[in-house]
């Protein structure tokens, strides 16, 4: 990749060396993990030839793995696994190689890999069973103990030195961004305060010990208390019952942009034709796009983290599923061409060969897909010639300049 500046925001546009800087990315949570051994790990390697090969530059993927699952990160509380550890080292160092920015995720809404409900588990024994707080999973947000296990686990892994490349990861231009947490939400509170009030601690915290790199939620997207006119753009009631707020919780300082995730499959329900999937998916990017717009409640980027239609919903066909990512495609490519908020996609997910008892139903092998490999390979095309012309943006302060600080399974609806 050579030399490296960080991705900065100006406005509603991610730049770099001061333009304005498009994505085209994958999730593939898992590198970590199939890099322990050595059996596995060149699968990690091929998926990242094969997507840079594919115009991709950049990839979301978990470094937190907690409890006693497979190749755990975090074995017990503040013990780490340094196998583990090497092996998102590697992982790292990989991405640079090939010329791909990775989007770290730092802890799980869900059980896989530990979650929320390893800390509160940890908390627990910690406290020996003596907080009746300590009965939802939920109290990861709110209680002193798992406060202070994920403070250290964030430290952790931002002071972490690679052990490949030297290069601490808050020092590392290879990293696109943290993310506090994948899809947080907190059903025990449906006003939307608990949780709230932790991303308001958890982001400048991050960016106390690291003020390089950018920051996100983690969030899906949903409209919560305080978006009354905007509810009517989630994909159902139940959305308002999350305890997420899709304006709100991007308002806080040390936040630097927007993400939004789209199931339009087991959000809309499994026999919904692709038309209507396709209509969803244009108004849920645009009404997004429009807060994040430098008109709008934000003013910051956007990036649809994960999007997906699984092999498992009803009428499925790889022509659909191709369908609606071109579609999804174009409404981004519209929103930066337009110099939208809109900054572009990660796909769920990109697999190598070799890993189908891994299968979620979404996965795509590029080597094999070939139809939608060609459409993934052309979405990168045109986001490249967008890099490579993109003219600087207006000289509007970054949101990072205007704050000082003392920082999958698929789910069903």
């Amino acid at each position: 990749m050579g030399s490296l500046s960080f991705v900065a925001t100006k406005g509603s546009q991610f730049v770099v060396d001061g333009k304005p800087y498009y994505i085209n990315g994958f999730n593939a949570y898992f590198l970590m993990a199939i890099s322990v051994d050595s059996y596995s790990r060149p699968r990690a390697t091929m998926l990242l030839e094969e997507a840079a090969a594919a115009g991709l530059n950049t990839c979301r993927t978990w470094a937190f793995n907690d409890g006693n699952g497979y190749e755990a990160l975090q074995t017990s509380p503040g013990v780490y696994d340094e196998r583990v550890f090497q092996a998102l080292d590697f992982v790292l160092s990989e991405a640079k190689r090939v010329g791909i920015r990775l989007i770290l995720s730092l802890s799980n809404n869900w059980k896989d890999y530990g979650g929320k409900a390893q800390y509160v588990q940890w908390a627990q024994k910690i406290n020996n069973n003596a907080s009746a707080q300590l009965s939802s999973e939920d109290a990861f947000f709110s209680d002193a103990t798992c406060t202070a296990l994920y403070k250290n686990h964030v430290q952790t892994v931002l002071t972490r030195i690679n052990t490949i490349t030297g290069v601490p990861y808050k020092n590392d231009p290879t990293i696109f961004s943290w993310e506090l947490m994948n899809e947080p939400r907190c059903l025990s509170d449906q006003s939307g305060a608990i949780l709230q009030a932790w991303i308001e601690e958890m982001a400048p915290y991050v960016k106390s010990i690291d003020s390089n790199h950018l920051l996100q939620v983690g969030l899906e997207g949903f409209y919560g208390p305080s978006s009354s006119v905007r509810v009517d753009a989630n994909p159902n009631s139940y959305c308002q019952q999350l305890g997420t707020d899709f304006i709100k919780n991007h308002q806080v300082p040390g936040v630097d942009y927007a993400t939004i995730h789209a199931y339009p499959d087991s959000w809309l329900g499994w026999n919904v034709s692709v038309e209507d999937r396709i209509a969803f998916m244009k108004s849920w990017i645009s009404v997004h796009a429009a807060d994040c717009s430098s008109g709008g409640n934000l003013q910051m980027p956007l990036v649809l983290a994960e999007v997906g239609l699984s092999q498992w919903s009803g009428g499925f066909t790889v022509a659909n599923r191709d369908r609606l990512m071109a579609a999804t495609y174009a409404a981004l490519l519209e929103s930066a061409r337009a110099s939208g908020a809109a900054a572009g996609a990660l796909i769920w997910q990109l697999f190598p060969p070799g890993m189908d008892n891994w299968s979620d139903g979404y996965q795509i092998l590029l080597s094999k897909d070939i139809s939608t490999a060609a459409i993934i390979t052309q979405q990168s095309q045109d986001i490249a010639a967008l890099n490579a012309n993109s003219a600087p943006p207006s000289a509007t302060p970054s949101r990072a300049s205007l704050i000082s600080f003392p920082g999958k399974l698929r789910s069903n609806l």
